[in-house]
């Protein structure tokens, strides 16, 4: 067998863990949706701009922590202004854009959070094993090294 491939039982493995992440991760967002309206978007931006920026953020910033294009975050965000979920406002001193979560926003944010938590436990944390959290946890610090590939 050539090095570079694997078998095809390490191939079903993947496969695996890849549907089962799609399939839990699917499932915290459609709850998070049907119960808040607010989408995995949303709730990533407003999440970031509460943690990381209490409140605000560069708008490069806010990108770069998502893992987004200017562009994508710039339509994400124009759709958000007009649910009066974020403000943008020019930053004075600098060039740049500042993105501000707002009342609404916040207040979106504090009631997506208990359901999402909720769902985590229920599609994750709660079907997991002593073992099965250590295993987790081994494979996530030996994978840390993989960011930005």
């Amino acid at each position: 067998m050539n090095k570079k491939m694997i078998s095809e039982e390490a191939m079903q493995i993947w496969h695996m863990w890849k549907s089962s992440y799609k399939n839990i991760f699917g499932r915290v967002v459609k709850d998070m949706f049907e119960k808040t309206g607010l989408s995995e978007g949303d709730f990533g931006i407003l999440d970031r701009l509460d943690l990381h920026g209490k409140g605000r953020l560069r708008q490069q910033e806010l990108a770069d922590s998502l893992d987004w294009t200017k562009s994508r975050l710039s339509h994400h965000l124009t759709r958000m202004e007009k649910r009066g979920l974020v403000s943008r406002e020019p930053i004075e001193t600098e060039r740049g854009v500042q993105v501000i979560i707002t009342s609404a926003g916040k207040s979106a944010l504090d009631d997506a959070r208990p359901v999402v938590s909720m769902a985590i436990r229920e599609y994750f944390l709660d079907l997991l094993t002593e073992q099965d959290i250590e295993s987790i946890t081994n494979l996530a610090e030996k994978s840390k090294g993989f960011n930005g590939l």
